[in-house]
């Protein structure tokens, strides 16, 4: 039996983190809204729809339980101390999953002005597209690069909820949770330093 023949599909993912900086920059003075979720993004790595999802659903107020680990939490939690917030998702049937969506508590500000909201994800692209800037898609992937280098890859797989390369069993999951919000802080500091200040 002859073997099937196929070409693999190299995709470059290579965007300078210039052109990111460029995106940002150009977002923050004429387009609120779309900076703020790039800035999302960026911060949590978390997929371009997902982060659309808490800009519509946005509940911060909300007890929720987490199933499986007997949590009981509201959905959003902050440390002002280390100057972050996470947002609980809880996304865990779908294919794409999301868990947590971490992000600074000055992008926390931006929210509470805005939310919630429905975006349209199409515009949001169309308008990238127009003016020549980093497409929403790409951001989880820098987001990815980036992360890798402030904070083990286990707990930037968990932040990121890329649990298809994590097993999170019940008892590591309040592990890898303590572990992210004491790892996290870091991330947000190398963001600051080398794309914008978060301030």
């Amino acid at each position: 039996m002859p073997s099937r023949s196929y070409k693999l599909d190299v995709r470059p993912y290579q965007i300078s983190l210039e052109d990111l900086k460029k995106t940002l920059e150009f977002l923050r003075e004429k387009h609120q809204l779309y900076y703020t979720i790039y800035r999302v993004m960026l911060e949590s790595g978390a997929r371009f729809e997902h982060v659309l999802k808490v800009f519509e659903d946005w509940s911060p107020e909300e007890t929720i339980e987490i199933p499986g680990v007997d949590i009981v939490t509201k959905r959003l939690v902050c440390f002002e101390d280390k100057g972050f917030c996470r947002y609980y998702m809880g996304l865990r049937v779908s294919e794409k999953p999301c868990e947590w969506i971490y992000f600074s508590t000055e992008t926390l500000k931006m929210l509470d002005e805005i939310l919630p909201r429905h975006v349209n994800r199409h515009q949001v692209t169309r308008y990238a597209k127009r003016h020549g800037l980093v497409l929403p898609k790409y951001v989880r992937k820098i987001s990815w690069r980036l992360m890798v280098k402030t904070v083990s890859r286990e707990v930037a797989r968990f932040i990121q909820s890329r649990f298809g390369e994590l097993r999170v069993s019940e008892a590591r999951y309040e592990d890898l949770l303590s572990e992210a919000d004491e790892q996290y802080p870091r991330y947000l500091s190398y963001l600051s330093s080398k794309i914008e200040p978060i301030e």
